[in-house]
Formats: structure tokens, C-alpha cells, sequence
């Protein structure tokens, strides 16, 4: 196989899903270091790329725009596609990886199209059956078979990229802005431990959400208990949900919600001594800077999903129906069900535990 010059990683996804594909990228980037990386993104995870030096170039494509045929029809929709079409064939790219599951017909069929029509010379990405457009394939196991890192790490380990290096870069301007943000609350101690906890999930399934007041209660035992501080962080969406949490405390917390852009929630997140939160994309950006992570998880995969690494904790309920959202090879229920008790019987002295475990460890 002839040395490429030119890559393209295709993650179009989420924050917390481009968060899995990471090490991937830093496994290219530390491989092949005179090749030429770009990366296709949605324009909503764009930021964590943002002058990330995992990557040369980050292009980005709204892909729920077709979720569905229907959506993909449409005028606006075409001409966008054969925009994109024209820019990646220009490129002429050496090799191409599609960091997704070929969960269903409609998005097979999309990144067949996307993976022939970019010209790339050698294609690679996982396989359950549907990459037949691939030259190169992994076996997919299914969600859950192995941890989203690990199927990224081993996508890109068939060129013989490797690293052993997880961590996501953050800039010093970011903790900059970070530290600045926390004096402005005239509430931060720098000598004090702090505790981030982040009681939203993005908006992709609202059924992973542990209840408020169980979050109010977690943050006023940690600040009675180990004597931490708590800054309290979410999303554009989430300020009256980190209002909620901050208004059913007994305590005062440092208020974030809403506050911060991807890079400057990075560096607060590597500035606390510990993360608490749902499945979701921020919690994947604490175990990528490497503060510890207790994560809560309920309906969602914690063996595909869980926070990657060392030093993390998953608390969950075993239940014969949980997992319910990406099981196997199956989407599942996005929702959730009418009778949650994989959320509702998570009690908060189980998360009390597992940060205790983690603040004294």
C-alpha cells in the first residue's frame, strides 16, 4: 500500500461521539506526523477541533439535515451535497475513515455515497455486514463489544497508527479564560477543591437525565463531606436546569450553565478534582482532559459509551433492560420508557460513594 499524504476522518456526530474519535485522530497525527489530517464534522462539534493540532483542517457538513430521504431532497439539501461533493473530490484524498456504525439502510447508504464519491484511494471503517464499500474493514461486534474508543483506535490501527497518549489537548488561553470566569463568580477558592457537575445530557435523549434534586443533594454532601467547592456547568439550553440545581442546594455553587464555550468548559474540566454527571458529551470531555469522572448512566451503553480510562466511575442500576438505547445492533429507544427505574433507582448516597472513592483515591 503507497504511503498516503492526504486523510480524511469522517465523524459526524455529536460532541460526545467526536470526543470517542480523539485518540483516534492523535493516533494518526502521531503515526503519520508530515501527512496531511482533516476532519468532517457536524458544525455543532466543530469547536472541540477548533486549532486542536490533531488536525490541519476541520470541514464541517450538518448531517441531520438528512436524517431522512425526505429531508435530502430538498433543493436546499442537494446543492449542499454537491458542495460537499466538490470540495472533498478536489482534494484528493489518499485515505478515507468513517468513524461510524452502518446501524441503518438510510445512513449506510449515505456514507456509501459520501465514502465513493470522495475519490479516496483506500476507505476504512467498521463493518456488520453493510461495508461493502469499504476496501478495508474491521469487524463490527455491535455496541457495546468494544468501547466507541477502542473501535476508532482499531480502525485507524489497521494503517498502523497508534498512540499511547488519550488526553485532549486544551489551550492555555482556555484556562485562561476558565480561571477569569471563575474569579468574576466571586465565589472560587483556588485552594479549595473543585467539583464540576453537569446535571443535563445535550438534547439527543433528555430519558438520561438523573432528577435535579438528586444532583443538589450529591453537591451539598460533597461540600460537607470533603469540604469541595461546586461549579455547576451545562450547555446553551441547560442555564435554567443549572438554575434548578443551584436554587434546591443548601450551599452556594459557582454557576456556569450556559456560560461557556466547548473550549473554556474543556479547561474547566481539567481544572476540577472531579466531574459528576449523566451520559453526555461533557462527560466525555472530562475523561478526554482527564479529570475523574463519576458517571451516571440509565438507559444508555455504558460498555460503549462509559468515560474512557483510568480513574472513572459508571454508576448504574442492572436491570435484565438496560441497556435500552444502542444495544447490539440496534438503535433501541432513544427515549427511554414510560417506567425508567434505571434513573429512578439510582439513589445519591451510590454517587456519594463512588466520588468519595475518587476524591480520596
Amino acid at each position: 500500500m503507497a504511503a498516503p499524504k492526504r486523510i480524511l476522518v469522517v465523524k459526524l456526530a455529536d460532541m460526545g461521539d467526536l470526543l470517542t474519535a480523539t485518540p483516534a485522530l492523535r493516533a494518526l497525527r502521531e503515526s503519520f506526523p508530515h501527512f496531511r489530517i482533516e476532519a468532517l464534522v457536524t458544525p455543532h462539534s466543530a469547536p472541540i477541533l477548533a486549532g486542536s493540532p490533531l488536525v490541519d483542517e476541520v470541514l464541517t457538513f450538518e448531517k441531520h439535515r438528512y436524517d431522512s430521504p425526505l429531508l435530502t431532497v430538498k433543493p436546499s439539501s442537494l446543492w449542499d451535497i454537491i458542495r460537499l461533493w466538490r470540495n472533498l473530490k478536489g482534494r484528493n484524498y489518499d485515505w478515507l475513515f468513517i468513524l461510524h456504525h452502518l446501524t441503518t439502510l438510510w445512513g449506510t447508504l449515505k456514507y456509501a455515497g459520501l465514502a465513493l464519491s470522495s475519490g479516496a484511494k483506500e476507505r476504512f471503517g467498521l463493518d456488520n455486514g453493510r461495508g461493502w464499500f469499504f476496501t478495508q474493514r474491521v469487524k463490527d461486534l455491535g455496541f457495546g463489544g468494544r468501547h466507541e474508543v477502542e473501535y476508532w483506535l482499531e480502525v485507524v490501527g489497521v494503517v498502523g497508527a497508534k498512540t499511547e497518549n488519550l488526553r485532549l489537548p486544551v489551550s492555555e488561553g482556555a484556562v485562561e479564560e476558565a480561571r477569569l470566569l471563575l474569579e468574576g463568580s466571586g465565589r472560587w477558592r483556588e485552594s479549595v477543591p473543585l467539583v464540576a457537575i453537569h446535571p443535563g445530557s445535550g438534547e439527543y435523549s433528555l430519558a438520561r437525565r438523573w432528577p435535579p434534586d438528586r444532583f443538589a443533594q450529591v453537591a451539598d454532601a460533597l461540600v460537607e463531606r470533603y469540604g469541595t467547592q461546586v461549579v455547576l456547568l451545562g450547555g446553551p439550553d441547560e442555564a435554567e436546569l443549572t438554575q434548578c440545581v443551584a436554587s434546591l442546594m443548601r450551599y452556594e455553587a459557582i454557576d456556569l450553565g450556559g456560560k461557556t464555550s466547548i473550549p473554556v468548559l474543556a479547561a474547566l474540566l481539567r481544572l476540577s478534582r472531579l466531574f459528576v454527571g449523566n451520559d453526555s458529551g461533557v462527560m466525555h470531555l472530562g475523561s478526554a482532559v482527564g479529570t475523574p469522572v463519576v458517571a451516571i448512566f440509565g438507559p444508555s451503553n455504558p460498555l460503549a459509551w462509559g468515560p474512557w480510562g483510568p480513574s472513572h466511575e459508571v454508576v448504574q442500576i442492572d436491570l435484565e433492560c438496560s441497556p435500552c438505547i444502542y444495544r447490539g445492533f440496534q438503535l433501541g429507544r432513544l427515549e427511554g420508557c414510560e417506567n425508567p427505574e434505571c434513573i429512578d433507582q439510582v439513589r445519591p448516597e451510590m454517587v456519594l460513594a463512588a466520588a468519595g472513592r475518587l476524591l480520596q483515591g
